[in-house]
């Protein structure tokens, strides 16, 4: 099955060659600008690349490795932090710099919109958080914002998340070998899905797991909806999931239960007159797709990160491996904020694994940047993680080191809502709505999972970034129940 998928893989590889290339000529004879082509515009510096395919195999290389922004490195080094390449048939602006990044990200819906590829769109709908536009935009995203606010957090998801996470951790054999990558993901489903439309059987939420990994996987493939390609198996399964979601969304409109009694994102949303059954299914997943990504993923990278730093897992041990309210009782919200190193890991993790690690931006007018303007209509691409990553910023960038975020000089850079400097949930107007319930429940996992369990490696494995953050082998792990229990 594997070498099927990966004679696939080379199938579609040529064929999003050929389709950059027709790209390519098309764009070439429009040019960025239309009628306004005889304006000289003074763009970033940089080079073409290949004939046709521009930059598009090197990004790819970087992207699909363990280091994502080794190509954006390389070209700063020759041109400057902000440079221009040619990438997916389009001429592009691309940024390594922190402060321009901050300002594409402070200005958007005013001088530069989201753009995405058309498989992304196709599969996240039209009427999603993500991709949506304007008005509609920050009504969806104060909607999701509401129902994610700290009192929330306090109050109702921290009991579920913990009665979720014992649930799902805590039937695994003495000696049993699983992929975590597969356990992280059905925990970050069961997290989402409970939440969102109160689903919890264990048939349920292993569906919605293969679902979603199959939907993920289709995000930037190639927009070729024919049996045998990864967008076809993704436009499946997004069929099945809006399925889903219709069929509880007529349950709820049957049942009567309105946002106070459904007490969810989902009641809220039945509640909000102008948005249609289409519009609600294509903001829950969103929700499903944006929380299960950034949670699955984090869990497992940091994981994979304290396997390969035994003296961080030490010391995280020593911290949380005591019954902090006593044996049965549930974490409490003090307890939480009690895990300062937690939160070092978890802020190491999403700075050499964030999920977010570029976004996909379109100058909506001519834009003036210091020395340049980016006429409009250009595709502009802030590259997070080229500064999370740089050398300059963060002393021994490549490595895991949570200790550097208790350093009195990184302070102001941990702020994550505001520092240009570290931005795993965005910023601007498409900040992440659910940062705060991402970082809750991975602490809460990393709690739960290495006070249960001591566990070893069992197959080599690497991160990659391409078509989705993941570990290429799935992170294969034998588990051994810890005789520290919480």
């Amino acid at each position: 099955m594997r070498e099927m998928y990966w004679g696939w893989s080379v199938v579609a590889a040529t064929l999003l060659f050929i389709w950059f290339a027709a790209k390519f000529v098309i764009n070439k004879k429009k040019n960025v600008g239309g009628e306004r082509s005889s304006v000289v515009y003074k763009m970033p510096p940089g080079s073409r690349g290949w004939p046709l395919i521009g930059h598009s195999l090197s990004w790819y290389n970087s992207v699909a490795g363990p280091h994502p922004p080794r190509f954006v490195h390389q070209q700063a080094l020759k041109f400057g932090k902000i440079f221009s390449c040619s990438l997916f048939g389009k001429w592009a602006v691309v940024s390594a710099d922190s402060g321009f990044n901050r300002f594409i990200m402070q200005n958007e819906g005013k001088l530069f919109q989201s753009s995405y590829p058309k498989s992304f769109r196709d599969l996240v709908g039209k009427n999603g958080v993500i991709t949506v536009q304007g008005e509609q935009q920050r009504k969806l995203h104060s909607i999701a914002s509401n129902m994610m606010r700290l009192e929330k957090l306090k109050f109702h998801f921290l009991k579920d998340i913990q009665m979720i996470m014992l649930q799902t951790l805590g039937n695994f054999a003495n000696n049993q070998v699983i992929l975590l990558q597969d356990v992280c993901r059905k925990v970050a489903i069961n997290l989402m899905v409970n939440q969102l439309l109160g689903v919890s059987t264990e048939s349920e939420i292993n569906q919605m797991a293969q679902l979603f990994s199959d939907f993920v996987d289709g995000c930037l493939s190639i927009p070729i909806n024919f049996p045998g390609f990864a967008f076809h198996t993704a436009m499946k399964a997004r069929e099945a999931i809006i399925s889903k979601i219709n069929r509880i969304i007529q349950m709820r409109r049957q049942q009567n239960l309105s946002s106070k009694e459904g007490d969810g994102v989902l009641g809220r949303l039945i509640e909000e007159e102008s948005l249609g059954d289409d519009a609600v299914a294509d903001f829950i997943i969103n929700l499903l797709f944006a929380g299960n990504e950034t949670t699955a993923k984090t869990m497992l990278f940091a994981v994979y990160f304290l396997t390969h730093c035994p003296r961080a897992m030490k010391q995280l041990l020593v911290i949380i491996s005591r019954p902090i309210n006593g044996e049965e009782e549930l974490l409490t919200w003090q307890d939480y904020k009690a895990m300062p190193f937690t939160q070092c890991v978890i802020d190491e993790t999403l700075r050499l694994g964030g999920i977010a690690i570029w976004l996909m931006r379109e100058a909506k007018e001519d834009v003036k940047y210091q020395d340049y303007v980016i006429p409009k209509g250009c595709f502009v691409v802030p590259f997070l993680s080229a500064v999370h990553l740089d050398e300059n910023i963060y002393k021994g960038a490549l490595s895991f080191n949570p200790w550097r975020w208790m350093e009195p000089e990184n302070q102001e850079k941990r702020n994550w809502r505001s520092s240009p400097l570290y931005s795993p949930f965005g910023g601007g107007a498409r900040f992440c709505p659910g940062a705060e319930l991402a970082r809750l429940q991975i602490a809460l996992f990393l709690h739960y999972f290495v006070t249960t369990y001591r566990w070893r490696q069992m197959k080599e494995d690497r991160m990659s970034f391409f078509p989705s953050a993941r570990l290429v082998n799935g992170f294969q792990i034998c588990l051994t129940r810890s005789s520290c229990l919480v």
